[in-house]
């Protein structure tokens, strides 16, 4: 997955810079709201229990920002789309881990982890300025 990032105009929220679409965004983040309602851990019964309850609208998402007098919206998801453009990527970067033994996902701090070493990847680039 690629991650534009423009450090002038980065948006406060994770989401956004990681989803392209806002719907993608609110899936990723009632996913993640989910994991953590579980302890930060479910396993893959309760994964595919998201994904059939999101492909057939049946998850409700309430965004926090909003008013406690808006109503609940029903949102509705592609199975398929959800592992594909949601779940994947988010293992891949690792924002959630895959317990192979377990069988579980877990929420993780390994993206923040690939950030640092991307970070020093670049600064030995910049020390060499060029050189290799």
């Amino acid at each position: 997955m690629v991650i534009l990032v423009d450090q002038s105009n980065l948006p406060n929220d994770i989401y956004d810079i990681i989803f392209a679409t806002e719907q993608q965004q609110i899936v990723a983040r009632m996913l993640v709201k989910y994991m953590w309602e579980n302890g930060g851990e479910i396993g893959k019964t309760e994964m595919g229990l998201f994904a059939n309850n999101l492909h057939e609208g049946e998850e409700i998402f309430h965004e926090s920002s909003k008013s406690p007098l808006d109503r609940e919206e029903r949102i509705s998801y592609n199975k398929r789309q959800f592992y594909d453009r949601i779940l994947t990527p988010m293992r891949g970067m690792g924002l959630i881990d895959y317990d192979l033994y377990k069988k579980t996902y877990k929420v993780s701090d390994k993206f923040n982890k690939l950030m640092i070493k991307l970070g020093l990847m670049w600064l030995r680039e910049y020390e060499h300025k060029g050189k290799r």
